[in-house]
C-alpha cells in the first residue's frame, strides 16, 4: 500500500472504532442504571453488546430500551 493510501484508511477506520467504543460505553452504562432489565436478560443485553460489535448497541437501544418501556 502506498502511504497516501494506508492514510485514507485510518482516516476512516479511526472514527469508525471510536463510534463503536462509544456506543458500546453508552450501551453498557445505560443497561447498568435501568432496573427493569432483570436477571438473565440484562446478561444476554450485556453479551449482545459487547460480542456483536457495532451493531449489538444499536439493537440494544431500538429493542431493548423499548422493552423496559412497555413494563412500566
Amino acid at each position: 500500500m502506498a502511504p497516501t493510501s494506508m492514510g485514507f484508511v485510518f482516516l476512516l477506520v479511526i472514527p469508525i472504532a471510536l463510534i463503536q467504543i462509544g456506543l458500546m460505553v453508552w450501551a453498557l452504562v445505560d443497561i447498568t442504571k435501568r432496573e427493569y432489565v432483570k436477571g438473565n436478560t440484562k446478561i444476554i443485553w450485556i453479551l449482545i453488546i459487547v460480542l456483536v460489535n457495532i451493531i449489538g448497541p444499536i439493537l440494544y437501544f431500538l429493542i431493548g430500551r423499548k422493552e423496559g418501556i412497555d413494563k412500566d
